[in-house]
């Protein structure tokens, strides 16, 4: 990771669970992190807790809805300003919400494709657009995807959801192919875990928190931290290296 200090990242879903783990690994290892959420109070918080804790590194909170495309070019307009450009994506902000495919709502479905999906590869072509202006060729983008990029799960609730996360495994194949024709060495990569502890399922559950309490009692499952430690991994690797997809489950997880 030696190589990354004091360059830019770019965490989206910054203010919880993965998004925050991942963004206080960065720091730790002395890289400049922008934490973009809609809510910056906890990004705000968790960059003094950094501070505090004497980490190399700085996490810069910035307020943004990245359902809303204007505000996702401001953002990258505001790095470009302020910190030169992005040197490593991070697309962790993601959502589900209780809409079945023979019954769910339009908005419900419109707002997972545009976080899940849209977001991301805005995200992903502002990043490249910046590392190309300013001849980066050794950035990565990785998107945080999930098992339900994989398989489908047996539940209603998750099929829409499940459909956003294997078009991030398309898209993250289609970004690399991308990249080998721009001859570049710009990376990237897909990690995909299976049930991870953190804010989701009582967000997704939001209307039935045994529910979502239920989700995480069944197995000992993965932390945020896990994600954040595959991710400093991923960046870790030898430039030489591509690693396409990492998939990650709790031992005990079943599918």
């Amino acid at each position: 990771m030696e190589r990354w200090k004091g360059r830019v990242a770019l965490v989206t879903g910054a203010s919880v669970g993965i998004g925050a783990a991942v963004a206080r690994a960065l720091v730790q290892q002395g890289m400049r992190v922008v934490g973009c959420a809609r809510n910056v109070d906890k990004i705000e918080k968790l960059a003094a807790e950094c501070q505090s804790a004497g980490y190399s590194g700085t996490l810069i909170p910035y307020k943004c809805d990245l359902s809303n495309e204007e505000e996702i070019l401001s953002m990258f307009s505001a790095i470009k300003t302020l910190h030169k450009g992005v040197d490593v994506c991070i697309n962790n902000a993601g959502l589900a919400h209780n809409e079945p495919l023979l019954s769910g709502k339009t908005e419900g479905w419109r707002n997972m494709i545009d976080v899940n999906v849209l977001a991301l590869s805005i995200c992903t072509r502002e990043a490249y657009k910046s590392m190309k202006e300013r001849n980066v060729d050794d950035g990565h983008i990785i998107n945080i995807n999930s098992m339900g990029g994989h398989r489908v799960v047996p539940s209603a609730d998750e099929h829409f959801y499940c459909a956003t996360k294997y078009a991030v495994t398309a898209l993250t194949e289609g970004i690399r192919q991308e990249l080998r024709e721009a001859n570049t060495h710009i990376r990237a990569t897909c990690i995909s875990p299976g049930i991870v502890e953190t804010e989701f399922a009582f967000r997704h559950h939001n209307s039935d928190p045994e529910k979502a309490a239920a989700v995480y009692e069944s197995i000992k499952c993965l932390k945020a931290e896990d994600i954040a430690s595959a991710v400093t991994f991923v960046l870790s690797a030898p430039p030489h290296v591509q690693i396409g997809d990492v998939q990650m489950r709790p031992v005990e997880q079943v599918s």
